[in-house]
């Protein structure tokens, strides 16, 4: 499993996250519970929808095919 949620995007996660599950304990409701969803895809670094989608918003390392001729 590729990671696919960047670092941005995880804290992003991270704090909607937090914000539905404390609504859910303010409002007294269980759609609270589905802030465990975005924590879940935070923790782990990878997304299902995006993977069907292609999307990544990770950066991208890029390897320099160069040899070094000193």
């Amino acid at each position: 499993m590729k990671k696919n949620v960047g670092s941005l995007d995880r804290i992003i996660r991270v704090v909607l996250g937090l914000a539905i599950i404390g609504l859910g304990i303010f409002f007294q409701s269980w759609w609270g519970a589905i802030g465990i969803v975005p924590l879940a895809t935070a923790g782990i670094g990878w997304c299902p929808p995006y993977a069907v989608l292609g999307i990544s918003t990770c950066k991208v390392k890029e390897e320099s095919g160069q040899l070094d001729k000193s």
